[in-house]
């Protein structure tokens, strides 16, 4: 379930697993509350609370989301926390309200797993949007929520405090396109696949890897 939230029509996705009816919600940005409510409608539990980054449109409506349900907050990587503790001021800028900052009650790392019900996860740390992204990928369902690392037809930003173009390539390429024909929920936007990306996106493509790109400054 994707649910576009904030002004930024961030994707919130709500994950569960189909034998316990356990859900985690990636990347809370916003608008929780009717996200709790459609979740209680259709019998799902809030097992876990996942964020990718610490952007406010991602991250903002945590705290928040962690108040009503009790769920342990997981992720990102440390080297985003400066990017949590300044949520309050930078979701001003975006017309977010009500944003808080908040500590994760697990900080992730590159190789770590998280569970949600029987189901365990893979943590990739993907910095160059952000210096602490981690992504969460699903082996067996050949699934990824990879927040704003990449997008159908696009990369994330680098042109924030601390983004890396070149960091960013290196973290698609080396431990993204690895998993193979991975179905993925971006950040902003359409889903896609790796195996498209790696064939049509002008920035990581298979033909253009190598040549020089310019930064991007486009969703995320």
């Amino acid at each position: 379930m994707i649910a576009p939230v904030t002004p930024l029509q961030q994707n919130c996705t709500v994950v569960w697993c189909t034998k316990t009816s356990k859900a985690a919600i990636i990347d809370p940005g916003g608008d929780v509350e009717p996200i709790v409510m459609e979740l209680q409608r259709r019998g799902l539990t809030i097992e876990k609370i996942w964020v990718t980054h610490g952007h406010a449109d991602h991250a903002g409506g945590t705290q928040r989301l962690r108040e009503l349900t009790g769920a342990p907050v997981e992720g990102p990587h440390v080297d985003d926390e400066f990017w949590i503790e300044r949520i309050p001021e930078d979701a001003k800028r975006w017309g977010i309200y009500d944003a808080q900052s908040f500590v994760p009650d697990r900080w992730l790392e590159n190789g770590d797993t998280v569970t949600l019900g029987e189901t365990v996860w893979q943590v990739i740390h993907c910095p160059g949007h952000t210096p602490g992204h981690v992504v969460f990928y699903q082996p067996e369902a050949q699934f990824a929520q990879v927040g704003d690392v990449l997008f159908q037809g696009s990369i994330g930003r680098t042109d924030f405090p601390r983004g890396n173009h070149a960091d960013l390539i290196n973290a698609i390429t080396t431990r993204l396109w690895p998993l193979g024909d991975v179905r993925f929920v971006p950040g902003h936007g359409q889903m896609s696949s790796f195996a498209i990306e790696r064939r049509s996106n002008p920035y990581v493509a298979d033909r253009v890897v190598g040549q020089s790109r310019p930064n991007v400054s486009g969703p995320g």
